[in-house]
Order: C-alpha cells, then structure tokens, then sequence
C-alpha cells in the first residue's frame, strides 16, 4: 500500500545562486512588457528575434542552475508504519481513496487536515485486519546537515517501524527518526553518511506574492526528484487544523505544482534557498489545483534546530486567545488601521495575565517585529524558547503602551495563543434569542463560574447571528465592550444601539473567549430577549 503524503522542512549550508538570475528574470519581464509584436511575429510564424530568444533562454538556464543545486538535497521518504484496529475505523463511512474508489475506513485519514487526505495516494488501500496493521507511506524530505540530519514531515514518519531514504545519486539508506513535532508537523530523520549535499536557508519573512519559487519532492510516490516552477500567491495564511487551533498558520501559498508524495519537499526562492516545506493542497480532486501550502522557514528552521539539539520542541506559551483586527472590529477599539493582533481571551495565572495583558489589547509589535495579524504574533512566540523575554508594544483603549513578560512553556493541556473564532447574535435584530445564564444553564452547556453573561437559546438560520456563526450554547459576555449583563439588560442594550452601526460581541464558546462583529437586521421584529 503505497501513501504518498505532503507537508515541512529543515538546515544546512550557503548554495551560491548564478548572479544571472536577476539579471534573467528582469530582461524576462522586460521582453514581455509592452512587446506586442512579439506575439505578432509568433502568430505569423515568424522566427523570434535574438533578444527575444537569449531571454527566454537566459531565464531557463537561471532555473535550471537554481534545480541543479537544490536537487542533490533533495530525498524520496519510505516509512513502513503500524496502525492499531481502533484507529481504522472511517465515522464517515463515504470516504474516497485516491484511486477514486470506495474508502474501507481509515480514522487517521480523518485526523488529517482539509486538503492533506489526499496525500495519501496512488496505490493506498484500505483494510479492516483484527491485528495490527501495517502499512507503507511515501513523502520527501531535506538533507539539512552534511551528515545526515534530513528534515520532513511528522505525517510522513508518525508511527514508523521502519524508515528507508533514497537520494539522488539512488543510494538507499535506513533512517532513525530523531524527533518529531505534532505541533508544527515537523520531524527530523537521520540517516550515517558524510559529505552530503544541503541547502542555504532563506528568509520567509522577506517573500512577497509574485516572487517565483520551485517546489521540489516525488509527487504520487513515483516520480522522484521532480521540480516545478510558481510564484507565491499569497504569504500568512491562517492555520487550517480545525482539529487543535493552536497549531501555528503563517502558511506560504504557491502555484508551483504539489500533489500526493511531495510532503516534507522544499520549496525555494530563485537564490536556491530554503523558504518553506510543502505541506499540503487545497484541492476537490484530490491532486493540485493552483492551491499548494508551504511551512514558513522561519517556523522551520526554529523547530528543526530544537530537535536535533534536544530531540524534541520546547514550544513558546503566552496563555491567550488572539484574532485578527479587521475593517469591521478596529473602530471598537480605537484603532485607526486593521492590523494588528487582539487579545479575546487571557488565561488565567498565564505568563500573560502574570506580565499585564488585558483582553481587548491588541499587539501591534513583539520584539520590534511587527505584527500585522494575529498568525504573526502565533509564529513569534511558537517559535521562542521558554525562558525567553518578550516586549509587546499595545494598543490598550487606543492608548499606546509597552507589556513585558517571559514566554512559558507549552503544554499539551495548555492553551498557546491561537486565533480561534467563535460565533455570536440574536434573534429579532441580529437574530438569537438568549437566556439568563443560570445554574441550570452552567450545568447543561459545561459553562464555569467565572464565565459572566447571557446563554444563547436559539440562533435563527440565516440571519446576523448564524452568519457570525453564534450557536446554542454560547455565551455572550459583553457588548460593545461592555458587560451584557442579564438577558434584558442585553435585550436593550441591542435594542438601543444605532440602527446604522455594529455591534461587537465577546462569545464564550468551548472554553474559548472571542470577539465577532455583528451587522445588525433592523427589518426584523424585536420581541422580549430576542434579538
């Protein structure tokens, strides 16, 4: 049963880049600016001129140059894994493998983030034995260090009995894996060789969309070594696990062709340099779509070097929920731009209730980086060793001020900083109709005592509330920055609020405080609690 499989990176020394690259792109785009009568000459079957010609060609010697290095570094990932029955089981039932067939049920296929089930592809079957199963997985990975330290993906090797690597030059080798890292999906193999080819790390902090960027790996497990050519589509993009929020986002998103097989290949800048780790896809077909996912190599490198220091990662803890500042929330909290981190949720004896955070602050730097959402502040502090000082520069009620504290450490039943949102609203006006938040109450929806507000009854289906996605449950803690109070007192204070302006809620939901921006229906009757 092969499983190829796609998602991070890893280390290693300077590869110098041909200074024509520059050099080649700018005459490529210059060639292409404003020269309709280059496609004229084509259309008419006229040869290209020779300015025309050396451009092209200059360009894909530039290409080929930047392949050609990072290529050697570049490893095909064979894991033989042990799966227990109990985690076979698919509850929903209707899956499909990646030959288009039927899926027989696989519970970690469903553990998988959206858009990287389909990694697991050609040749990957499904079976109910009432032993222990074994299957086999195919992923990339980097050579990170002469002497073996090769960097790929948690999924890749999680579970592995046995892991093989093949390099470039087809020389096969057994693997140990030294550490792995679940947050981050990170893992480190290694394998006993010298003198083995690397890759100069790049500076993701620095990439911009349109930036052109190789994605290396061997896409559906067969196709080993294969390159292809992008630009970055976009850069910060939110953490898609939907199964644990504080698992950092950032992502880099690329063009540049990835499908089943290339988790834990790299992606690289023109220079032939590490940015990023191919991580997964979005895609309905289950193979690329113009929508491909890299770890930023900032996140990367900080996670790689801990676990081969320590064979495993100290992540950075600050006891908070954040969200982005949006067009829609910065007005509430005197804010004269959308940038910026807000703090929803502040833990309780967390490093920063213990250093002065507040809920309703919102970060605009951290240790002079800074911080335009709140992924960035995610990756900041994910990234830091515990121990380590922080300086938040805020904005507390539109005032500016500086917070210090010392990052903690993660664990695994704490809270890291994350951008959950929740849902909030009502039912005549943003349509949800609310409840005093009573013992009863407390009891049915798991709510603790130092929760304060109304509990949401009903949502109505399509209305201000179910958009910000408000459910049963809920609570609603303040509004407008202000207590809700009980369920009359929030009644008016919605009822009094301009028919023309938002209202910004605080919802409790699932252990979690969050702010969400309601737009108010004022066609909709308003009755008793419902709002």
């Amino acid at each position: 049963m092969t499983q190829p499989t796609n998602h991070l990176v890893g280390i290693t020394r300077k590869l110098a880049a041909p200074a024509a690259i520059a050099g080649a792109f700018a005459l490529g785009a210059a060639m292409f600016a404003g020269h309709g009568g280059v496609h004229a000459a084509a259309a008419a079957g006229m040869p290209l001129d020779d300015n025309s010609v050396s451009a092209l060609t200059s360009l894909d010697h530039a290409m080929e140059a930047v392949a050609s290095k990072v290529t050697p570094a570049v490893v095909n990932v064979a894991v033989t894994s042990r799966v227990n029955p109990a985690d076979m089981s698919d509850p929903q039932g209707d899956e499909e493998d990646d030959n288009g067939g039927p899926s027989n049920g696989h519970g970690r296929m469903q553990q998988l983030p959206p858009g990287l089930r389909q990694f697991f592809g050609p040749g990957f079957q499904f079976q109910q034995p009432q032993g222990p199963q074994i299957e086999h997985g195919i992923g990339s990975g980097i050579i990170v260090s002469p002497d073996g330290y090769i960097v790929t993906n948690n999924h890749v090797v999680d579970g592995a009995t046995q892991v093989r690597v093949t390099l470039n030059d087809r020389r096969v080798f057994s693997a140990k894996v030294v550490g792995t890292d679940k947050l981050t999906d990170l893992a480190v193999i290694k394998i006993n060789a010298s003198d083995l080819p690397t890759i100069a790390w790049g500076d993701s902090t620095r990439l911009q969309p349109g930036q052109t960027v190789l994605a290396f790996g061997s896409p559906f497990g067969y196709f080993q070594f294969s390159v292809t050519r992008g630009i970055v589509s976009a850069v910060d993009r939110p953490n898609p696990y939907r199964d644990d929020a504080r698992k950092p986002g950032g992502f880099i998103q690329t063009d540049a062709a990835i499908n089943p097989g290339n988790s834990g290949g790299p992606l690289v800048d023109a220079r032939g340099e590490l940015v990023g780790i191919n991580t997964f896809i979005i895609s309905s077909s289950g193979s690329f779509q113009g929508a491909g996912f890299a770890i930023p190599s900032k996140l990367v490198k900080a996670t790689t070097d801990q676990i081969i220091k320590n064979g495993h990662v100290d992540h950075g803890y600050l006891g908070v929920n954040i969200e982005d500042v949006t067009p829609e929330n910065a007005h509430f909290f005197n804010l004269n731009d959308a940038s910026g981190a807000i703090i929803s949720q502040v833990t309780p004896d967390s490093p920063a209730s213990k250093g002065g955070l507040h809920q309703g602050d919102v970060v605009r730097e951290a240790n002079g980086q800074k911080i335009p959402n709140s992924s960035s502040l995610q990756l900041e502090v994910s990234e830091m060793t515990p121990g380590s000082p922080l300086k938040l520069e805020v904005m507390r009620d539109g005032k500016p001020m500086t917070v210090n504290l010392t990052v903690g450490q993660f664990r695994a039943k704490s809270e890291m900083a994350s951008n959950d949102s929740g849902g909030s609203h009502q039912k005549g006006k943003i349509g949800v109709a609310v409840a005093n938040l009573d013992d009863q109450a407390r009891q049915q929806f798991n709510v603790p005592d130092s929760v304060k507000g109304v509990v949401v009854q009903q949502v109505r289906p399509g209305s201000p509330a179910d958009d910000a996605g408000l459910q049963p449950g809920d609570v609603i803690e303040e509004v407008n920055r202000k207590p809700a109070g009980d369920a009359s007192q929030f009644a008016g204070t919605v009822h009094a609020a301009p028919a023309d302006k938002d209202l910004l809620l605080t919802i409790w939901s699932r252990g979690n405080s969050t702010y969400r921006t309601v737009h108010p229906d004022q066609s909709l009757a308003q009755s008793d609690n419902n709002q």
